[in-house]
């Protein structure tokens, strides 16, 4: 083996990198969720404890309204024209109604959730 001049020698250096981030302190969400850890499902298991809490909200307004029907039905004998005008023109709008507000707060829990998650 020849000498080697010590100018020519390469020297290699291991240790950490220099523009890692101080994991002291530091807190990110996403990575919680995307390496499902026992964090990261609590964050999810809270938004989907959270959407179907709207939904069961919904399904209870949606009982409350269509539940007593047959007994208005049963109250109201040989009224077709009643029957067909509670379910087709007073049924709709409070269905249109719920449903938009379902959407609403479905969209506002996803966009709370993301708030939550996104890096600061």
């Amino acid at each position: 083996m020849p000498n080697q001049d010590p100018a020519e020698r390469r020297v290699v250096v291991t240790g950490p990198p220099r523009r890692s981030r101080p994991t002291s302190g530091y807190y990110r969400p996403r990575t919680e969720i995307d390496e499902q850890t026992t964090l990261g499902h609590t964050y999810v298991r809270s938004l989907m404890r959270t959407q179907l809490r709207a939904a069961l909200a919904v399904f209870a307004v949606l009982g409350l309204l269509i539940g007593p029907l047959p007994l208005l039905f049963v109250t109201v004998p040989d009224a077709h024209g009643v029957q067909w005008a509670v379910l087709g023109f007073g049924i709709y709008v409070p269905l249109v109604l719920l449903a938009r507000w379902y959407v609403g707060r479905a969209e506002r829990n996803e966009r709370d959730f993301v708030r939550l998650v996104e890096d600061r």
